[in-house]
């Protein structure tokens, strides 16, 4: 048996199912890190008033970057991981719904480093709109099927 994925000559059995198999690997461990949220402490929620600098609209996960006040006033950046744009939509967010500039409170779930980011739970924009999760539960959102 020969082919383009095959060496001439080659009737190996161990590289046939190496061809196979590898890829399927690589798939699926991709899939599966993919949907961690380990990263996050979904038992703690941090309040982050600040500037947005970015809102980054790209899959599999928007973004936004803040600027927030640290205690001597200066401004330190964290960034935030949202949904994908697809799941936004559907909470009630476009495109351009945050603006480099605009004043924002946003809602995270920390992470777990303790460095400054964390996962989306909501934000209250300039003219009072809440977009994303309104209430929280105490349960881990983003995340099928949480408990």
């Amino acid at each position: 048996m020969t082919g383009p994925f095959i060496p001439k000559g080659s009737t190996s059995m161990t590289v046939r199912k190496a061809l196979f198999v590898l890829p399927l690997l690589a798939l699926g461990s991709g899939a599966q890190a993919h949907h961690s949220f380990a990263m996050f402490d979904q038992t703690k929620q941090v309040t982050l008033e600040g500037t947005i600098a970015e809102f980054q609209w790209t899959n599999p996960h928007a973004w936004i970057e803040i600027m927030v006040p640290d205690q001597t006033g200066k401004p330190t950046k964290w960034s935030v991981e949202l949904n994908s744009p697809n799941n936004l939509t559907r909470q009630g967010f476009k495109r351009t719904s945050l603006k480099p500039g605009d004043k924002a409170v946003v809602v995270i779930n920390p992470l777990r480093d303790g460095k400054k980011g964390g996962l989306f739970n909501r934000v209250t924009l300039p003219d009072g709109k809440v977009l994303g999760e309104k209430t929280i539960t105490g349960r881990p959102i983003n995340v099928p099927n949480a408990q």
